[in-house]
């Protein structure tokens, strides 16, 4: 059988013995303390310099179903693991939302020369989900992932985590130079 303890009850004397103790005792002065999180990602320095002409060597001609991941010849099911899991860190991102499909097309595979010129391992490309877009239909969600399936530099896609995205964003592995 367990015994309870009566609950402490604080007496004055409890209270003038504490304030003896500690003395003169002066608030600190309301500080704005900002919350420690985690540090930034650096995003690339995005020139402001018109590219070289990047050919348009993507097609819209998408199949009706789209995968929800993607991994290129040769290439280990190990390898789609770890981009899942998040094996190699977001080096830069790209938001799609809002715009029309040849304007996406064209961003993207700005965006991809972009990312390779900097070496960039992984990059996250947020298409969204296609809710409030015309009858529902997520078109930019389906041709963003089967740009990615044809680009000559991208390994690997899959759906981002939660956090980032989920079905409304991919993951993509680039291919280094070395």
């Amino acid at each position: 059988m367990k015994r309870s303890l009566p609950p402490l009850q604080e007496t004055d004397d409890d209270a003038a013995l504490f304030r003896a103790a500690v003395g003169d005792v002066k608030p600190l002065p309301q500080q704005n303390c900002i919350l420690p999180q985690a540090a930034p990602r650096k995003p690339f320095r995005h020139s402001t310099a018109v590219p070289d002409a990047i050919p348009d060597m993507l097609s819209d001609f998408a199949p009706e179903e789209t995968a929800d991941e993607y991994l290129g010849n040769g290439l280990s099911r190990m390898t789609l693991r770890k981009l899942r899991r998040g094996f190699w860190p977001v080096q830069d991102r790209l938001d799609l939302h809002g715009l029309n499909t040849d304007a996406a097309r064209k961003l993207l595979q700005e965006f991809l020369h972009e990312a390779m010129q900097h070496e960039a391992r992984c990059v996250l490309v947020v298409h969204g989900k296609g809710i409030n877009s015309r009858g529902g239909e997520a078109v930019l969600r389906k041709l963003t992932r089967h740009w990615l399936t044809q680009h000559p530099r991208v390994l690997a896609w899959c759906d981002a985590p939660p956090q980032e995205g989920g079905s409304g964003a991919v993951l993509a592995l680039l291919k280094t130079s070395g």
